[in-house]
């Protein structure tokens, strides 16, 4: 007659109660992580030009100040009015992804959507439509021109949709973006306002995004053409003043671009 086997002895009550401890632990990390992990998130993926400071909740859900800065040992910042609020949640419409809704009472009302989702070496970030409206003297925190050019006027940003996917280091974009300056001043110039003018940023998938400057109104005239290749931006344009104002916008024009008579020559990359 064949022996039977003896039934299996229970697992120790210790081992479960160190694992459901640990599995606990982890969930109520997860859950409660504080809103500061996402303020180190964001200043590494930025290189210290974007911070959150005196962050509030988790990060799931919380509010902090946004400084634009000009990177680690920059004494350039500049603080987004009425700072910003967020809220994360996981979502598996379409596989594992975060829908991020972002509230930023000074810039956009209606709030701004996105979703992050990882990819096979990296991540895709996608802005779902969107408007909203930028005081320009935010960029002067980001230093180098932008502190020396001292914008006023707004940023009015437009888009039908964009995403952004970093893959194996590199930075690859589809969709349209469309930033409209309105009404620019600079301390440079005593004319006031230098004029209203378009970038728009096509990126069809698959090819190079492309940069198109163009001129609404104004007596400074702006006009250019760009292309991302290989992850770097160039871009070949001028700056010129009408007749009745060369001499207001005389020390700009130098400051820009290289001098050629009433024009200045940018070149960029």
């Amino acid at each position: 007659m064949r022996a039977s086997r003896a039934p299996a002895a229970p697992a120790a009550p210790w081992r479960v109660a160190m694992v459901a401890t640990l599995l606990g632990g982890l969930l109520s990390l997860l859950l409660f992580a504080p809103a500061r992990w996402l303020g180190w998130a964001l200043g590494t993926a930025s290189g210290g030009r974007i911070e959150l400071t005196q962050p509030q909740g988790t990060l799931w859900q919380g509010q902090a100040n946004l400084l634009l800065t000009g990177g680690p040992g920059s004494r350039d910042m500049a603080a987004l009015p009425d700072g910003v609020r967020w809220r994360l949640s996981p979502t598996w419409a379409a596989g594992p992804a975060l829908r991020l809704n972002l509230q930023l009472p000074c810039c956009a009302p209606g709030g701004l959507q996105a979703t992050l989702r990882p990819l096979g070496g990296g991540f895709e970030l996608a802005l779902s439509p969107q408007q909203s409206r930028w005081p320009t003297a935010l960029l002067a925190g980001l230093g180098t021109p932008w502190n020396t050019l001292q914008l006023q006027g707004h940023l009015r940003l437009d888009s039908p949709g964009l995403k952004a996917r970093w893959v194996q280091g590199r930075l690859q974009l589809d969709g349209r973006l469309q930033v409209d300056a309105l009404d620019l001043s600079s301390r440079l110039s005593t004319l006031a306002p230098l004029g209203s003018y378009r970038l728009t940023l096509t990126a069809p998938a698959g090819q190079d995004p492309q940069l198109d400057l163009a001129t609404l109104t104004g007596a400074l005239h702006l006009s250019g053409t760009g292309q991302w290749v290989g992850g770097r931006l160039r871009f070949n344009g001028e700056a010129q003043a009408s007749e009745a104002h060369e001499a207001a916008l005389s020390n700009l024009l130098n400051i820009v671009g290289r001098r050629s008579g009433r024009r200045s020559l940018i070149a960029l990359g």
